[in-house]
């Protein structure tokens, strides 16, 4: 497997920091093992969800964070001081990470579990501010007002 290094990038670029980045993170999360299996559905035109099989989790055993425009889902299974004598052991619990990267102005709103799936509801909120805005024409008086200041 070939892996890139993304170093040089950063010091021949100015403002692109946060694409080298992600360039980055999607280069090791290549290497991130298949577990917890995972879909991205896109639900609406700005919705989205994401499913996670989390079989033999409680509710209690998973952790949501969003930061640094990262959705990062953890599990951990309890210690418990009973260990049951289990014969075939096909349903894993295991410890998982999964990280998710959130494109700008996309939250997380939701998480429910509903027979062993994880579902995380996602919406893209852009900012009045930054909503295109369609600017009138006015016809003439940017003309004849730089006439009237001329004389």
């Amino acid at each position: 497997m070939r892996t890139f290094d993304f170093t040089p990038l950063y010091r021949s670029t100015v403002g692109f920091d946060r694409l080298a980045s992600i360039l980055d993170q999607v280069s090791s999360e290549v290497a991130q093992t298949a577990y917890s299996p995972y879909n991205i559905e896109k639900t609406g035109e700005n919705a989205y969800r994401i499913t996670l099989a989390v079989a033999g989790f409680a509710e209690d055993e998973l952790n949501i964070e969003a930061r640094d425009g990262q959705l990062v889902v953890t599990g951990r299974k309890a210690e418990t001081e009973e260990k049951p004598s289990v014969l075939h052991r096909g349903i894993a619990t295991r410890a998982f990470e999964r990280r998710f990267q959130l494109a700008d102005h996309v939250r997380a709103v939701e998480a429910v579990t509903e027979n062993g799936l994880l579902h995380i509801d996602l919406v893209r909120e852009v900012p009045e501010a930054l909503k295109p805005r369609r600017i009138e024409i006015a016809r003439g008086k940017a003309i004849e007002n730089q006439t009237a200041a001329a004389a």
